[in-house]
């Protein structure tokens, strides 16, 4: 049995590895270390572990690295200790090869340590562009120390090998996002309302803000935009909090006080889980704010969705999506669109760039478990 570490570290990754992760651990060739670590343990982002722990799988190791708090200079020692912390999870569990997903600070820190100690790095979602965040160079960091690449659509592999990888080695598989929404069995809306504690839920709007890393901007000013441009609506709103970049505490501050103030109209949740999540897609009116969701698995249900800001900005951008700034009327503009008669018709008829018409998850496993049991070569620049 060849052994594959596995590391995840927010809900919102875990969310994409979860049918990765079950058949690494049903497979007869391949041995799953999963790791959960990051914002999995804190409780002010959820305590997401325990929907790992609920899934049913074995956690191998918990390290705490977020112990410096949020904030740049938190998470420049977060990277220093998580290289740290990592080496002796490597070094003491030998693994075959380790998989990550995305761009997250504290997941390019594990590849840094894997790549170090000359393991085969596996890298889920490389080749995206993302302006407005810092994750956008982490990500292609990442690429550059991993051996098997899986992009979630076309122009991503374009742009891996552009980066200097073999072509043999990238492989686009589609985005994990939308096999869960085809295999992952959702809730009617009677459920959803029930879980979330809405009462006639009625119009809602789905909405994840996060922090714009990559330029001198104002959380709180930014969300305060976004939360002024809600107020000229009359939808309800269910909020999922902010990420652990440097301001999202203060995102997660400010929305917390718009719901104290709008109890009846606004909830705001650390998690819904991919269940709930996925569900609460399916039926809202409009999906707003600037997480990679909004983006890569909205086209999926044909979701009208305003993407805020430059957070997203180069990720190939389906029909479904509005791109606004980050000034209240514009995302004014972009919601009443949105919700308009006019553009359901657009969303109706989408093509979805992130399908590539594969099961994701079992490419994976496929390419991963061929690739450890092979003699594969030292990495080697390619040149177009």
């Amino acid at each position: 049995m060849k052994k594959i570490m596995t590391v995840t570290s927010t809900r919102a990754d875990y969310g994409l590895l979860r049918p990765v992760i079950k058949r690494i651990d049903d497979s007869d060739k391949l041995s799953l270390c999963l790791v959960a670590t990051g914002t999995h343990l804190m409780a002010e982002y959820g305590n997401t572990v325990d929907e790992i722990k609920n899934d049913g799988f074995e956690l191998a190791y918990t390290p705490d690295i977020m112990k410096f708090g949020i904030g740049e200079i938190a998470a420049a020692k977060t990277i220093a200790y998580t290289i740290d912390v990592f080496t002796d999870i490597i070094t003491a569990e030998k693994p075959d090869a380790v998989l990550v997903l995305g761009d997250r600070y504290e997941i390019f820190a594990v590849a840094v340590r894997a790549a170090a100690l000359s393991v085969p790095v596996a890298h889920i979602s490389g080749g995206d562009v993302t302006v407005g965040a810092k994750d956008d160079f982490y990500r292609h960091c990442i690429t550059k120390m991993s051996s098997l690449h899986f992009p979630s659509c076309a122009d991503s592999a374009k742009r891996v090998i552009q980066l200097g990888e073999n072509p043999n080695t990238v492989f686009n598989v589609g985005g994990l996002g939308n096999e869960n929404i085809k295999s992952v069995p959702l809730m009617s809306l009677e459920e959803l309302e029930k879980s979330l504690g809405f009462e006639n839920l009625g119009k809602f709007a789905l909405i994840t803000y996060h922090p714009e890393t990559q330029k001198n901007s104002s959380p709180r000013a930014d969300m305060q935009k976004l939360l002024d441009a809600l107020d000229e609506t009359d939808i309800n709103l269910i909020f999922t909090k902010s990420n652990a970049d440097a301001g999202g505490d203060i995102i997660n501050k400010t929305v917390d006080d718009y719901c104290r103030k709008n109890r009846g109209r606004a909830k705001a949740f650390f998690s819904l889980g991919m269940r709930r999540y996925l569900s609460a897609m399916k039926y809202t009116a409009v999906v707003i704010g600037n997480s990679s969701s909004g983006v890569v698995e909205t086209p999926a249900f044909g979701t009208p969705t305003v993407n805020i800001g430059d957070r997203q900005k180069g990720r190939f951008i389906a029909e479904n999506v509005i791109c606004t700034s980050a000034e209240k009327e514009d995302i004014l503009a972009g919601i009443k669109k949105a919700l308009s008669p006019e553009f359901a018709k657009v969303c109706e008829n989408v093509t979805n760039p992130y399908d590539a018409g594969v099961v994701a998850s079992e490419k994976i496993t496929q390419i991963i478990t061929e690739y450890v049991y092979s003699r594969h070569k030292t990495k080697e620049f390619y040149d177009l």
